[in-house]
C-alpha cells in the first residue's frame, strides 16, 4: 500500500511555484527588490542604450524583462539546490566566461582602438551555450527561447559596432556602465 501524500512533492511545486511566481512579476519595481543600486543602475543604462539603438521602447522593455526572468530563474534553481555536479561545472565555467567577458568588455571600452566584435560575439555565443546546457533538464523551452532572444541582442554584429563607436551618443550610458561594472569587481559581485 502507497504511503499517504505518495507522488506528492511539496518541494517540487513550491520551486515551480517560485519560478511561476517571478517570471510574471519581472517588472522593474520587483527587479529593484533583489538588485542592489549599481547593478540597477547597469541595467538601467542597458535598457536606456537597448531603446536608443532600437528606437522601440517595448523591445528594449522585452529584452531587459527576459533577462531579468532568466536571472530569477536561475537564481532560484540555485537556491533550492536544483542543479548536479555537472551543472555546478558548467556554472562555474559560466561565471568564469562571464567575467571575462566583463573584462573584455572593459578592455575595448577604456583602450581606444582595441574593439573585436568578433571576439566579443564568440564569447556571448560561449555564454549562452553554457547558460542552455545549465538549464536545460530545468526550464522550458519558453525559457530557453528567452535567452536565444536576449543573447542574440547583445551578440548581434550591428549592435556592438554601435555601442564600441566612440563618437555615437551610446558613449556617456557606456561610461557609466563601465565605471559600475568596475564597482561590481572591486566589489567582489562579479
Amino acid at each position: 500500500m502507497a504511503e499517504p501524500g505518495a507522488g506528492f512533492d511539496s518541494r517540487g511545486l513550491g520551486l515551480r511555484a517560485q519560478k511561476k511566481l517571478l517570471g510574471k512579476m519581472s517588472s522593474k519595481k520587483i527587479a529593484k527588490a533583489f538588485i542592489d543600486d549599481t547593478t540597477g543602475r547597469i541595467l538601467d543604462n542597458t535598457y536606456r542604450i537597448l531603446k536608443d539603438y532600437k528606437g522601440n521602447k517595448k523591445e528594449a522593455e522585452k529584452v531587459m524583462k527576459n533577462m531579468i526572468k532568466i536571472v530569477i530563474k536561475v537564481g532560484i534553481l540555485n537556491k533550492n539546490d536544483q542543479f548536479n555536479a555537472d551543472e555546478l561545472k558548467l556554472a562555474t565555467d559560466f561565471k568564469r566566461k562571464f567575467n571575462a567577458l566583463t573584462m573584455t568588455v572593459i578592455s575595448f571600452w577604456e583602450v581606444e582602438f582595441t574593439y573585436d566584435q568578433k571576439f566579443v560575439t564568440s564569447s556571448i555565443e560561449e555564454c549562452r551555450q553554457l547558460l542552455q546546457d545549465i538549464i536545460a533538464r530545468h526550464l522550458t523551452d519558453k525559457t530557453k527561447g528567452r535567452i536565444d532572444m536576449v543573447f542574440n541582442t547583445f551578440a548581434d554584429h550591428e549592435f556592438l559596432n554601435a555601442l564600441f563607436a566612440r563618437k555615437g551618443n551610446m558613449g556617456p550610458l557606456m561610461d557609466t556602465i563601465v565605471e559600475d561594472l568596475h564597482k561590481q569587481i572591486d566589489e567582489g559581485n562579479l
